[in-house]
């Protein structure tokens, strides 16, 4: 019955979001433009961001665990780009598979992982 999962992630600015996640992430934006909702997507990816304008950064815990099929590639593609690679999560071998982590302008942490 369960067919897709579409995390939904705090933003305090539609305009930084979709910078990052557009312009720098290569996603496209799902739908017209919501006021304080963003929908993305890239491959078969789907995220919601809503605005959360009195989030605070530092005390924000949010994660998403996103599978890949060729992290290393992706991992390169990133670093290319100048995109930040979370200081304690570079690209590793873990027990589960190959990963590494960014954060996004609101301190949601963005894990990738290919098995």
């Amino acid at each position: 019955m369960l067919t897709n999962i579409h995390p939904k992630i705090p933003m305090r600015d539609m305009r930084i979001s979709k910078a990052f996640y557009i312009d720098q992430l290569g996603f496209n934006q799902v739908g017209g433009d919501y006021e304080g909702y963003l929908m993305i997507k890239k491959d078969q990816i789907e995220l919601h961001l809503f605005e959360f304008k009195e989030l605070i950064p530092e005390e924000n815990y949010r994660m998403i665990y996103v599978r890949t099929d060729n992290i290393d590639a992706l991992y390169q593609q990133y670093l290319q780009k100048n995109i930040s690679i979370h200081p304690n999560a570079p690209l590793q071998q873990k027990p589960w598979g190959k990963e590494f982590s960014i954060l996004d302008p609101d301190s949601n942490l963005i894990t990738f992982g290919e098995q």
